[in-house]
């Protein structure tokens, strides 16, 4: 009898080791996740504009100079993203109206930060259009939701910006009665077909990491692309998963 309660607990204490395990490692990826989207992501773009000011120093150093405050405010806000992402502590954006005005504060950033590395020396140099479109009635959503769409948002419209090379890049929120959906689309050059097959490149995170946020926030994440013809990344959630109340408008029953 007394061996028989050895093995009970002995598959209890395993159990119990398997699940911190799991936790642990979940754990582990959320930081990891978050370094990328936060810390590693601005640093890269301090980066650049250090090697902007670098080249710009001894022709243009009025130029120069107003590019090195700009790596500094950058370098400040990215200390202050660490702190936040260590903390667990982010900006708190609960109405679709709140996350559309934060998504298109981050395509200024974007637009900014890749107007001042591609065709500065070129008078002909025409900044990638971005447009914003909200549809459906406005809807509470759940703070795991507003957290992981936005992150995800951040990611695909920094691709867009960076290495897309497109003219226009659209982003739109639905709320509707059936689905909370995110979608961002280029007409850029698009993703070589192999990349999104194995999910990603050797070495980057950005698309396993959305896939991993869209699983988190109950969603699912599907990515569209036609090399030459742009990329479409879109997120869709159901309702139950995405609001905090599942009461719905008639103008939402209509979506």
């Amino acid at each position: 009898m007394s061996w028989v309660f050895c093995r009970l607990r002995m598959r209890r204490v395993a159990r119990e080791f398997e699940l911190g395990l799991g936790a642990r490692v979940a754990e582990r990826t959320r930081i990891a996740r978050e370094l990328h989207d936060t810390l590693l992501q601005s640093f890269n773009g301090t980066l650049l504009r250090f090697q902007t000011v670098s080249e710009l120093l001894r022709s243009r150093p009025a130029e120069a100079k107003h590019m090195l405050d700009c790596a500094i405010d950058q370098a400040a806000k990215a200390i202050k993203e660490g702190r936040e992402a260590v903390e667990g502590l982010r900006s708190s954006v609960e109405q679709c109206a709140d996350l559309a005005d934060a998504i298109g504060k981050l395509s200024q950033e974007f637009s900014a930060a890749t107007s001042d590395q591609e065709g500065r020396s070129e008078a002909s140099h025409t900044a990638t259009a971005f447009r914003m479109e909200v549809a459906g009635a406005t809807r509470r959503l759940r703070p795991i939701v507003r957290d992981e769409v936005y992150r995800i948002a951040a990611e695909a419209l920094r691709n867009a910006f960076q290495h897309s090379c497109g003219t226009r890049i659209e982003a739109e929120l639905r709320c509707g009665d059936r689905q909370f959906r995110l979608r961002i689309r280029d007409d850029g050059r698009g993703v070589d077909p192999k990349i999104l097959a194995q999910g990603g490149r050797n070495g980057h995170f950005g698309l396993r990491g959305m896939r991993e946020r869209a699983e988190l926030a109950g969603g699912k994440l599907t990515v569209r692309s036609v090399p030459d013809a742009g990329t479409e990344v879109e997120l869709t959630i159901p309702a139950s998963r995405a609001y905090r109340t599942r009461r719905a408008s008639r103008r939402d029953r209509s979506n």
